[in-house]
């Protein structure tokens, strides 16, 4: 019996040991989230994820892009009939995108001709003066898949008239002028029957261009339509008679 109860013992503590062992091998069970909460991912998962969103979006994912607008060619003013023309580059176009020009026509833009965009991203585009003036105007890329819209404002389209012209000064010097004030040879301005003293006139004779306003009335000699002051006729190199180029 005493044997018995030896080997009775001894197997309780063999049991006892590796109760114990087993429990120290088996890692800790966390503690589970409160009602409600939410389990943080590990830094496994977020990497993981992360890997997976940058295989989903392409790394070279073609977006349009703003192009530059450069004009090398700007001829706007000419007669009434002629063509006012621009051109340049736009860079970041690709061939066939698209330039159009636009004229301000009161509180808003009208647009007047469109050009499509060369291999080298070269652009011509034109439009026929139709009336004498002047008038704002820009030119617009217009959007696409490679590019987005811009624009850029460009020399103002300025019609212009043929008129026959002259010049009065000597023998009038320190005469009133119809819209007040004396005639004197530093006395810059036209004179015209009909349009309101003040009136702001522009002339073209040659190469040269000069922006005045109305003085005075006249002439009264028929067939002519404007008389130059003599400081008006010094600047734009104008004889005594002849034709010069006006926006009215």
């Amino acid at each position: 019996m005493i044997r018995d109860a030896v080997a009775s013992s001894s197997r309780a503590v063999l049991v006892a040991g590796a109760a114990a062992a087993l429990t120290a091998a088996t890692p800790a069970v966390a503690a589970a989230p409160p009602t409600g909460g939410v389990t943080p991912s590990s830094p496994t998962t977020t990497a993981s994820a992360s890997a997976e969103d940058r295989v989903a979006a392409p790394a070279n994912a073609s977006r349009p892009l703003r192009p530059e607008i450069r004009v090398t060619t700007a001829r706007a003013a000419g007669l009434v009939g002629n063509r006012a023309v621009y051109a340049g580059q736009v860079v970041g176009a690709r061939e066939g995108d698209r330039v159009r020009l636009d004229l301000r026509a009161k509180k808003s833009w009208e647009p007047v001709a469109t050009a499509r965009v060369s291999s080298s991203g070269r652009f011509r585009v034109a439009k026929q003066i139709s009336s004498v003036g002047d008038r704002a105007a820009r030119v617009r890329v217009i959007a696409s898949e490679h590019v987005k819209s811009t624009h850029r404002r460009v020399k103002r389209v300025h019609g212009f008239r043929k008129a026959h012209a002259s010049y009065f000064g000597p023998g009038l010097y320190g005469g009133p002028l119809a819209c007040g004030g004396r005639l004197t040879p530093r006395t810059k301005g036209v004179a015209h029957k009909t349009l309101p003293c003040g009136t702001r006139v522009t002339l073209r004779y040659g190469k040269r261009q000069v922006t005045t306003k109305v003085v005075d009335r006249g002439p009264f000699i028929p067939g002519r339509d404007w008389d130059l002051t003599t400081a008006t006729r010094n600047d734009l190199g104008f004889g005594d008679v002849g034709r010069v180029m006006v926006d009215h």
